[in-house]
């Protein structure tokens, strides 16, 4: 786990990827991605086929998607017969079918300080209904849940739903199933209508995110009880799902268990995939019965050595993610050789399996484009900007602080999503050449020409002769002395100063949301594999001082050429126009050299030899009703890796007995004299 507990595991509000991975295992959304499959396939979960998708006008009628009257797109949800909620109290029912646990006062359910104090527990079937409650929900303000603003842009009546929830007065339970959303509409216990405004083919990939997952009414009403929040009785601490697990306790401070869902549908392992798997053993399970393990243990480990030291142990089955930072947990696992990071040989002799994984995500350094020294759209103001771009080696960055284990990112748009290209036509040519196969970081003479040739020869301010000084925020957490210390040497063979300026988030967040940065940190990780994922990250009216919100483009950049490529691109389906407008986008960003530098991060999973199954997916962590655990292996190497060490106590033991033993030899002797004497006597 990570060293912080989860802080929300309400599907309507979580958005950390922590929690994501406790929520996937317990809330399944109508849609979902097939393990094995890349590049990454959507497939149905929590609905039983692919949504159909039906395109209208205002009126209502069935248009074709290329008419100019389109005003809507439908999409039809047909939900699983045989799914079912997980056992809860909140299910539970007396002899007249009403609710056992609803209680008038706190001092009735005074009793109750956890779900498992609960002796009755009940189940039903998922519905169509619990859908719409859980995109209701959504809407509501009091939740304040982050995909609010963007979802109310499309889902029909979703911002009406909102105004109309705002300021209700609430005591108690409020029946969200009392308040229509006109996009929704909820045909029969297993159809749902979803409508959305105009065309956004992206829509399906929103629907396999948990904010989708069906919220049964009950459970709403249920943590309601007076009382219940005071003793975290909540939708937020304890979930209520229809995945393959449920969670038993939860102790953030301790341990999170989640158990088999003894009511999961029929869900099988697949048995087709990339032509590695089955060599690498991972169809191994096809067609078994999912989830292939009973409980999932997740313990909080402040302390890295602790965790890396029962993992080798063999009292953790998995060791988590390692990005490649230097720490003595790297140094011991891994060795960074001529091909790449490998296994340190007594990492490989346990049999432990690596699972590299370069993940859909971009972290970088942005330039702030309304800043009057590093932003603007002349010339001088590129060249300006490629100059650092080149100086900033990231071939080097990552081989010193993540030990070679990133990849230099040429573009905007991850390896595995659309857009992004490999070799040759893959290369940033403004920073980089292809030479003898592979890409190569121009020249620092390079950059000080295109530093001249911006108005700052050497370094300095050609019109005042004042040196070139910058400004970085970052997160105090995210860099060290030895970070910047790199940075201010690279920047200074092209005779720039740097400063830094570390600060907490909410305050660098501040910054952004204000424009008072110069050049910043941040990331973005896919929430699914579209190029219109990353894409989103330079358009114009998301710019925070555009839009005077928490927008996405940190940088604000501006190009009437790129927002308008990019609003087409979100409606346009794939295929070769879609493909041509990403890769001007593309060379748009490159031309305009929006960011300072940028890479593609690389985690190392690793896993204990009793372990299968653990192929890493980017997008979905629905993924551990997968793993399978060979218990009897596992309870061997146990035994073999933990065998007592006794030595130690019969070396103490014979030193003991070698101090001894002279003492005792003298204090004999003195006896025997003694007894020799009387004798005599």
């Amino acid at each position: 786990m990570s060293p912080a507990p989860p802080k929300h595991l309400d599907p309507a509000i979580s958005y950390a990827s922590d929690e994501n991975l406790i929520l996937s295992q317990i809330y399944e959304s109508p849609m979902g991605y097939h393990f094995l499959k890349r590049p990454y396939e959507l497939i149905p979960l929590g609905v039983g086929e692919d949504p159909e998708v039906t395109f209208l006008d205002a009126e209502g009628n069935e248009v074709s998607e290329d008419d100019e009257s389109l005003a809507y797109t439908r999409y039809t949800l047909k939900v699983r017969k045989d799914a079912h909620f997980q056992p809860h109290p909140a299910f539970a029912t007396n002899e007249q079918g009403e609710p056992l646990y609803l209680f008038e006062s706190a001092s009735e359910g005074a009793g109750y300080t956890q779900i498992p104090d609960f002796p009755e527990t009940g189940h039903r079937a998922v519905k169509a209904s619990d859908y719409a409650y859980g995109i209701k929900r959504l809407a509501d303000p009091d939740l304040g849940s982050p995909m609010l603003s963007f979802m109310s842009q499309y889902i029909v009546g979703m911002r009406e739903l909102t105004e109309e929830l705002t300021g209700v007065e609430r005591d108690g339970w409020l029946n969200l199933d009392d308040y229509t959303m006109e996009g929704l509409e909820v045909v029969d216990d297993h159809t749902l209508n979803i409508s959305i405004h105009g065309r956004y083919p992206q829509f399906v990939y929103w629907l396999a995110m948990r904010f989708f997952s069906p919220i049964p009414p009950e459970a709403d009403r249920f943590y309601k009880n007076p009382g219940f929040i005071d003793r975290n009785l909540t939708l937020d601490w304890w979930p209520v799902g229809s995945g393959p697990f449920m969670m038993v306790r939860n102790d953030p401070n301790s341990e999170i268990v989640l158990a088999r869902n003894p009511h999961f549908r029929e869900d099988y392992f697949p048995s087709e995939g990339e032509p590695g798997d089955l060599e690498a053993g991972n169809l191994a399970d096809a067609g078994k019965r999912l989830p292939l393990v009973d409980r999932i243990v997740f313990r909080l480990e402040k302390e890295v050595l602790p965790l890396w030291t029962k993992f080798l142990q063999g009292y953790y089955d998995r060791s988590g993610e390692n990005h490649g930072n230097t720490n003595r947990m790297f140094d011991q696992a891994f060795v960074v050789g001529p091909d790449g990071v490998e296994m340190s040989p007594e990492i490989a002799s346990h049999g432990i399996k690596m699972d590299p994984d370069v993940k859909p995500a971009i972290y970088y350094y942005g330039f702030n484009m309304r800043d009057p020294v590093v932003g603007g759209y002349t010339e001088e103001k590129r060249k300006l900007r490629r100059a650092l771009q080149i100086a900033f080696n990231v071939e080097e960055y990552l081989a010193i602080f993540y030990n070679g284990n990133g990849i230099t990112a040429q573009n905007i748009i991850p390896p595995g999503i659309p857009g992004h290209l490999e070799g040759e036509a893959g290369i940033n040519p403004y920073t980089h050449r292809w030479i003898d196969g592979e890409p190569v970081r121009r020249s620092i003479d390079e950059a000080k020409q295109l530093l001249a040739e911006a108005g700052y020869p050497n370094g300095r301010d050609a019109r005042t002769g004042e040196p070139l000084k910058l400004f970085i925020d970052v997160q105090s957490q995210a860099i060290g002395n030895t970070q910047m210390n790199w940075m201010d040497r690279v920047f200074g063979q092209i005779g720039v100063q740097i400063e830094y300026r570390p600060a907490d988030w909410n305050r660098t967040r501040e910054k952004l949301l204000t424009g008072n940065t110069q050049i910043y940190s941040y990331g973005w990780i896919a929430d699914y594999p579209d190029p219109e994922n990353f894409l989103f990250l330079l358009y114009g009216p998301d710019g925070p001082l555009n839009c005077k919100c928490d927008g996405s483009n940190n940088s604000n950049f501006e190009s009437e050429e790129y927002d308008e490529l990019f609003r087409q691109v979100r409606i346009t389906p794939p295929g070769p126009e879609r493909e041509a407008m990403v890769a001007r986008m593309v060379e748009i960003y490159r031309r305009e050299a929006v960011w300072l530098y940028a890479f593609y991060p690389k985690d190392i999973y690793l896993s204990n030899p009793w372990v299968s199954n653990t192929k890493r997916h980017g997008i979905s962590k629905a993924t551990l009703k997968y793993i399978n655990i060979d218990d009897e292996l596992r309870q061997r190497k146990r035994a073999e890796w933990n065998q007592p060490v006794t030595w130690p106590l019969y070396a103490g033991a014979l030193l003991v007995a070698a101090m001894i033993l002279p003492g005792v030899t003298a204090y004999r002797r003195r006896q025997n004299a003694t007894a020799r004497r009387s004798d005599n006597n």
